[in-house]
């Protein structure tokens, strides 16, 4: 039945009024009446329309015809007269010979004139023609030895280029070359002939020119091979437009490297790398004879116009890869391959290495050390490695120390003062423009070197000259720093955070700021780019710098810069602190431009409904225009597809600046929160929200994020292609952005916000996730009853959460019943403590002892010397993760006979790092709970907790970075000790140290005698081995750094990772990044102010004979408690509230939060017994003293001795 909206099913009737059929498989003219007409006038129609074309076509074939035969008939008299006319030019009866020797034309004239005939009628396809013209060359060259070359003149000049021409047309039918080939000789001496005796015309044929060599060079090295003769010919060809300096001669450089030097044959010939043979012989002779700088000045001007000038060879990638070792190899030939600092700080030298290496390197892995841990499988993927050695040796000369030490050498010998200058009004702003480019190009080129690059850059303000106005060196951080702080953008956004938004923005960027050479950028907008070039290299700098400078010298300022003494100075990192006032500045522009790209992250990424890539800004580096993407670039690699990518900066994205940012900050505020000299105030930006309905706005973000996840996770395999999907498969980050900005202000800049908020908010959030997880029912008792009244079978489900744990026992059985729970543990849990016969203790169960099971396994598992060591404590008895748990546990095994590949190896390491991740759990238990625990941890282990990495492409960043304070917290001798180094005056291989590290391993021998044994391991890798390379004046900052990402990240990984997995696993790491660690210690521990006795009074419940009547008045006793508390001191206080709740510290939002709450109940009126507690439910047993001397004494006497749980 055929159904419809009108209710009938009747299927309505199909008219036709077109007078077309309704069959389309109907044949044409098949139709009747009116349709059969125009099927009718459409044939002929068709067939007058191909009657005419037929008739044009006659006709063209016809008029070419008759110009075939005109031009061949005119060809053949001009033949026939030029040929009387050399015949009578002849003595010897026999023209255009070519054996024998030449004849010398009778004048110049007429040699000029039989050449003008000559051009008029040659066909390179006609031998007869070019026998003609090698035999006029070879007549013209003896009249030019009469004549002493006098055949130079403005007539000789256009018949030249007429000429060059036709020998071009003549060498590029010769697509193979062969030793057999008697024309291809003498047809390149007359090319090189014609080209040094008119220069300035050649260059008009220099693209063709560079094409024809590249063609012929393609025959040279083919296995056919070719004569000596004819490759001395080629190469002297190829030279030619290179040699006479003049005003065209940076356009024959152009195409001279755009045409030639892309050719794949000149590099990845298996002979370019070795040296004095074919392909390298060529490169040594051609380096030899070109002049670099017009070379590297014309590579300059070109790669700074759209399209690359319209040399379509630059399009691909491998063309630009092979031109840039071609650049690199012509410029160290020159220097004999030392002195590379010579021509590294030349500025179009950095230009066009920056352009050409930023071109390829989101495609071309150009670093050749192993895959770097931290690296992505994506970037893997797309990246592939250099496979040609000769272009791998060129690029990775680039990283060289001494050209990257020096390169502010010639930006510095020219700057007139050391004042900051107006960016941009001087000729020195565009050369630390340039420098900074290259240097940040560099570091994102070469990211696993890094470090090494850094700390060059870093130190090359020691040898540079010396700043006129202050009478010493001008460091680098000061010298970028300059240049930072006079640039427009940050002085606009350091007034206004809003500023970031238009100086940010994708698609404004898109339209306006593309890159132009130095000496024509002077537009305001077009030095945007330029900007944020300089800032961001500062900030690299910046922050390695505050990677090695401790406390001391970064309080130092300019005090203690005057003690440098040259190169081998007491200390020059001082020099690089600066000033107190300026790091204020510098806090200020970078807490708004970070507070910009995470709040008003929407309005930025927002192109308009224009297509784009919403993280990446790396057209802010002077991408072209018409240029896509680099990421776009990378899906072509594997298919070879030609990309127009030219990047001056690679895979710089708005992640990356936000993590630089952001881990910038941090490192300021962690010295601020240690030593404060900022104003009080300075970080926060509460005037941007609204504080009063800030909480509420988060907790509702977090809503949408969660709702936001769980897309992803309902969408992940499915194939929709709609459009409401294609909008819903934005980047995460990008939604996230957009439906929670404030969540991304409190997990990457959350110092911003005061801390008590952040805390309520921490609360919020946890609450929350319980609500959720037990289906409303918060409180314990209240949940295992809704479970049953859902599922009476639950049993099963409640006993899970259920354990006997015994007194001295506590972590092993936790870890044995409820290590399987996993997320599960979030749920309540139920505790029976037994003794060592099994009993079941005495005492109020309150609904669960869960806060006495929580600080009982706390006490047990942190014991610094309790087998297995899994925490250690520092000088300052502050707990991390013992580093070499896991080496003591292997050697353990192989003195019980333990091999490595036996299954009960692995079972072993794996129980080990178990026992991390539970305790990270139990911690994380406590912080869900709202428990606080009397364990302190080291700083550094804190900062790997709020220090997560973040999601985006800028983890790295944004995560934990080891520094030399941190080392402090870690071993104090070792602290001192690279201190010392860093600072020392002499020689430090006086030392004899090298990059291998010793870890000494803790172990018992088969007789159970301790001893100690050592194991070594490269510095640089982590890896077992000896690294010899030795510790020098120059490599020192590069040792401290490894030593102390070793210690800090690399020798304790695995354990410090199984631990955070655990912690993650009840507290989302996003949680955790809103503090740092000291207020993460806070968190867990309780706040370390004073014990405020009026906010305890006012929280705390009364049972027995204590509760308070109708009356509202207290029982004496109480009075006489409280009264005993307000006139004990802050540590006798601190030490009754460890006797009732297990930790000296009030909770962080006061006694209202504490949880359980604080409560006394009488115990009886026997004057002679002491007070007791019940910890696990926060209970103070009081008897009924009356006398405040005696309740005072029995109080302290009870809080000191350690009396606790079932005392009474």
């Amino acid at each position: 039945m055929y159904q419809s909206f009108t209710g009938s099913s009747r299927r309505p009737r199909q008219v036709n009024l077109s007078g077309r059929t309704a069959n389309p498989f109907a044949s044409v003219g098949s139709g009747h009446g009116s349709q059969a007409a125009v099927v009718s006038a459409q044939r002929e129609r068709q067939n007058r329309e191909r009657e005419r074309a037929r008739l044009n076509a006659v006709k063209t074939l016809q008029r070419t015809w008759r110009g075939y035969q005109c031009r061949r008939g005119l060809q053949d008299e001009l033949r026939t007269e030029t040929d009387k006319t050399e015949l009578s030019m002849t003595t010897g009866g026999s023209i255009w010979s070519l054996d024998g020797p030449a004849e010398a034309y009778p004048s110049e004239t007429a040699s000029l004139e039989q050449l003008q005939r000559l051009v008029k009628f040659i066909d390179v396809r006609n031998k007869g023609d070019i026998t003609r013209m090698m035999g006029w060359f070879r007549r013209h060259c003896r009249s030019e030895e009469l004549l002493d070359g006098s055949c130079q003149s403005g007539s000789w000049q256009m018949a030249y280029l007429k000429l060059r021409q036709v020998i071009l047309a003549a060498l590029s039918r010769r697509t193979k070359v062969a030793g057999s080939d008697s024309e291809l000789v003498p047809l390149l001496d007359m090319l090189t002939f014609t080209t040094i005796h008119s220069p300035e015309l050649a260059t008009r044929l220099a693209t063709s020119h560079y094409a024809v060599m590249a063609s012929l060079t393609r025959g040279v090295f083919a296995p056919t091979g070719c004569t000596a003769e004819q490759q001395d010919s080629i190469l002297r060809a190829v030279l030619a437009p290179l040699q006479p300096i003049n005003s065209k001669t940076p356009t024959a450089y152009e195409a001279f490297a755009c045409v030639f030097l892309t050719v794949s044959e000149l590099t990845d010939h298996p002979m370019a790398s070795a040296v004095g043979l074919g392909v390298r012989y060529w490169l040594n002779c051609m380096a030899g004879q070109i002049n670099h700088r017009i070379l590297a000045k014309s590579l300059s001007s070109l790669l700074s116009r759209p399209e690359y000038g319209g040399f379509q060879q630059l399009r691909d990638r491998r063309a630009r890869l092979r031109l840039l070792g071609c650049f690199v190899f012509f410029h160290r030939q020159m220097h004999n391959f030392e002195n590379a600092h010579a021509y590294s700080s030349e500025s179009d030298f950095v230009a066009v290495v920056s352009y050409l290496l930023c071109s390829v390197a989101d495609a071309v892995d150009l670093d050749s050390r192993a895959f770097d841990e931290d690296e992505s499988d994506e970037k893997r993927s797309v990246r592939t490695g250099i496979k040609n050695e000769f272009i791998q040796e060129q690029v990775l000369s680039l990283v060289d120390q001494e050209s990257i030490k020096n390169l502010l050498t010639c930006a510095r010998s020219s700057q007139s003062n050391g004042h900051s200058f107006a960016f941009g009004e001087i000729p020195e702003s565009n050369e630390a423009i340039q420098l900074a480019r290259y240097a940040l190009t560099l570091l994102r080129v070469f990211p696993r070197r890094g470090d090494e690059i850094r700390m060059w850059l870093y130190l090359g303000s020691r040898s540079s000259k010396e700043d006129p106005t202050s009478g010493r060196n001008l460091p680098a951080i000061k010298y970028f720093w300059h240049a930072c702080r006079a640039t427009n953008i940050f002085q606009s956004i350091s007034k206004d955070s809003r500023a970031a938004i238009k100086l940010l923005k994708p698609n404004q960027l898109r339209t306006e700021f593309n890159w132009k050479a130095p000496s024509t950028s002077n537009a305001p907008d077009s030095s945007l780019g330029d900007e944020w070039t300089i800032i961001l290299i500062f900030m690299e700098l910046y922050t390695f710098v505050l990677k090695l400078v401790d406390d001391n010298e970064f309080f130092s300022e300019e005090s203690t810069a005057a003690s440098m003494v040259g190169s081998s100075g007491v200390s020059w990192t001082p020099s690089n602190s600066l000033p107190l006032l300026e790091v204020r500045d510098l806090t200020t522009f970078l807490k708004h431009l970070g507070f910009a790209m995470y709040f008003y992250g929407v309005e930025i990424i927002d192109t308009g409904g224009r297509e784009a890539k919403p993280s990446e800004i790396s057209i802010i580096f002077h991408t072209s225009s018409h240029l896509r993407t680099s990421r776009e670039a990378s899906r072509s690699l594997d298919s070879g597809a030609k990309s127009p990518a030219n990047p001056t900066v690679a895979g710089v994205s708005l992640e990356y600046i936000k993590g630089l940012v952001t881990g910038l900050l941090r490192m300021v505020y962690e010295r601020d929160s240690r030593r404060p000299f900022l104003p009080d105030g300075h970080w926060l930006m509460t005037s941007k929200f609204d504080m009063d309905k800030f909480i509420p706005a988060v907790v509702e973000e977090e809503e949408k994020r969660h709702q936001v996840e769980e897309e992803d996770e309902d969408e992940e395999g499915q194939d929709n292609y709609s459009a409401e999907a294609t909008l819903r498969y934005a980047p995460k980050q990008r939604r996230l952005q957009s439906v929670a900005p404030r969540l991304e202000i409190l997990q990457n800049m959350p110092f911003l916000i005061p801390f008590h908020t952040r805390v309520q908010i921490f609360r919020e959030f946890v609450t929350r996730d319980m609500t959720l997880r037990r289906h409303g029912a918060v409180d314990p008792d209240h949940w295992r009853a809704a479970l049953h009244q859902l599922n009476p079978f639950s049993h099963d489900a409640v006993s899970k959460h259920s354990a006997r744990i015994r007194r001295n026992h506590e972590f092993d059985d936790a870890y044995e019943q409820f290590y399987t729970l996993g997320e599960g543990l979030k749920e309540p849990i139920q505790i029976t403590f037994v003794d060592q016969f099994d009993n079941e203790e005495a005492g109020i169960d309150g609904g669960g002892v869960t806060k006495e099971f929580l600080t009982s396994v706390t006490n047990e598992a942190f014991v610094p010397d309790k087998l297995p060591r899994l925490f250690v404590e520092n000088d300052q008895h502050l707990l991390y993760p013992n580093p070499t748990a896991l080496e003591e546990k292997k050697e353990l095994l192989r003195v019980s006979g333990v091999e490595e590949y036996q299954p009960i190896w692995r079972t072993s390491l794996s129980d080990l790092l178990q026992k991390y991740e539970f305790l990270g759990r139990i911690v994380g238990k406590c912080l869900y709970e709202g428990i606080l625990v009397d364990i302190n941890f080291a700083g550094f282990f804190l900062r790997k907790w709020a220090l997560t990495g973040g999601t985006g492409s800028a983890s790295k960043e944004s995560g934990y970075r080891a520094n030399i304070n941190d080392l402090r917290d870690l071993d104090e001798a070792l602290y001192q000790g690279l201190l010392q180094l860093k600072n020392y005056p002499g020689d430090v291989e006086d030392f004899a140290l090298d990059f291998t590290v010793t870890d000494t391993v803790p172990t018992h021998d088969e007789q159970g005698e301790r001893q100690t044994i050592a194991i070594s391991r490269d510095l640089r890798t982590g890896k077992p081995g000896v690294n010899s390379t030795p510790v020098t004046n120059e490599n020192r900052l590069v040792y401290i750094s490894y030593m102390a990402r070793y210690r800090l990240q690399m020798q304790p990984y695995q354990q410090t990772s199984a631990f955070l997995r655990g912690l993650s696993t009840l507290i989302q790491p996003s949680w955790l990044s809103m503090f740092n660690q000291s207020e993460l210690q806070t968190l867990l521990s309780g706040a370390r102010s004073s014990i405020s006795v009026d906010d305890l009074r006012r929280n705390t419940q009364y049972g027995g004979v204590y509760v308070i009547g109708d009356d509202g008045l207290e029982h004496p006793t109480v009075e006489l408690f409280w009264h005993v508390m307000e006139g004990f001191s802050d540590g006798e206080r601190r030490a009754v509230l460890k006797f009732v709740t297990s930790t000296p510290r009030a909770p962080l939002l006061g006694f209202g939060s504490l949880n359980p709450k604080f409560s006394i109940r009488d115990a009886g009126t026997d004057q002679s017994r002491l007070p007791s507690t019940s910890t696990c439910i926060n209970l103070l047993k009081l008897p009924q003293y009356r006398s405040e001397e005696k309740l005072k004494e029995r109080l302290l006497y009870a809080a000191f001795s350690g009396a606790g749980f079932d005392l009474s």
